[in-house]
């Protein structure tokens, strides 16, 4: 035997055990990556929604141009505030969806804290719909893939 083979043998004992343990508790491992979707999509809501309140508790409004170099995840904007300030919020303008590069919006921010800036009339309620799609759409997958794997055991 070559001490290739004998290695790949020894690495295969040693993980043996923990894949039989892993196999046991698949179901299991599959109901906890549904519960954290659902948990992580409460908190993005939870946390879009302090953010919504934070703005209209101190609300102020501008018109915004959206600048080159946004993505997927962050989209920069560059307004003036009432004083005269100039600011570009470093995690960019929440509820983004829609706009391009070059475009003028209308934004609301917090007066009080500009970094907070949303897209004017737009709000958590609107994102949420998608987010609860994907989280139905992941207990709908990953539910029954559950209950298969628990009645396979």
């Amino acid at each position: 035997m070559s001490t290739g083979t004998r290695a790949f043998d020894e690495v295969a004992a040693a993980v043996r055990p923990a894949a039989a343990v892993l196999r046991r508790r698949l179901p299991e491992l599959v109901l906890g990556l549904a519960v954290l979707v659902t948990v992580l999509a409460g908190l993005a809501l939870a946390g879009s929604a302090i953010d919504d309140a934070a703005i209209d508790d101190d609300l102020a409004t501008a018109r915004a141009e959206v600048l080159d170099g946004s993505t997927f995840f962050r989209t920069l904007v560059r307004f003036t505030m009432d004083n005269g300030q100039t600011v570009v919020p470093e995690n960019g303008v929440f509820h983004p969806r829609g706009v391009d590069p070059g475009q003028l919006v209308q934004v609301e921010y917090s007066a009080s804290d500009p970094e907070l800036v949303r897209v004017a009339g737009r709000s958590t309620v609107g994102g949420a719909a998608p987010l609860l799609v994907g989280v139905a759409c992941t207990w709908v997958l990953l539910g029954p893939l559950a209950l298969w794997l628990r009645r396979r055991r």
